[in-house]
């Protein structure tokens, strides 16, 4: 069996091209250009209660690209292994989650929009909802656990 890398170690910033003027700045996306997947599924987070917290669940197949349209929030993830929260704040700027790592949104400033490109349609069997199954799973997968 191939050795497997953590999925922490796989998630990164992805940059926008930014086109200004004075009429203000246009960024752009394209799939398989700046996004590392074909994008199947775009869907968007906005009127979030200030203490409201998003997301907490993993997937087994599904990659995402987390983008604050607007304001800010926290990021924080999981890949059964070691944690990291990343703050999203430019709309010029994603951040790519892999496969089997936990997320959590929460500390959503004021009027933000969270804007998320997934890599497959929506599947129910693709979710992971239980941190603790998530955790055993995810380990047991890296070979870190008998």
């Amino acid at each position: 069996m191939p050795s497997l890398s953590a999925p922490l170690s796989q998630c990164h910033w992805i940059d926008f091209p930014s086109v200004h003027d004075v009429r203000g700045t246009l960024s752009f996306i394209e799939g398989e250009r700046h996004i590392p997947f074909d994008i199947k599924r775009v869907y968007y987070l906005y009127d979030i209660p200030q203490l409201a917290e998003r997301a907490g669940h993993a997937h087994r197949e599904l990659s995402q690209v987390f983008i604050a349209i607007s304001g800010s929030f926290d990021l924080h993830l999981d890949d059964g292994v070691e944690q990291r929260t990343i703050q999203l704040s430019r709309a010029n700027r994603g951040y790519l989650t892999k496969p089997w790592t936990w997320r959590t949104l929460d500390n959503f400033s004021g009027n933000s929009v969270c804007v998320v490109l997934a890599s497959h349609a929506y599947d129910e069997s693709d979710y992971i909802r239980d941190h603790a199954d998530f955790v055993r799973e995810a380990r047991q997968r890296l070979g870190l656990d008998a």
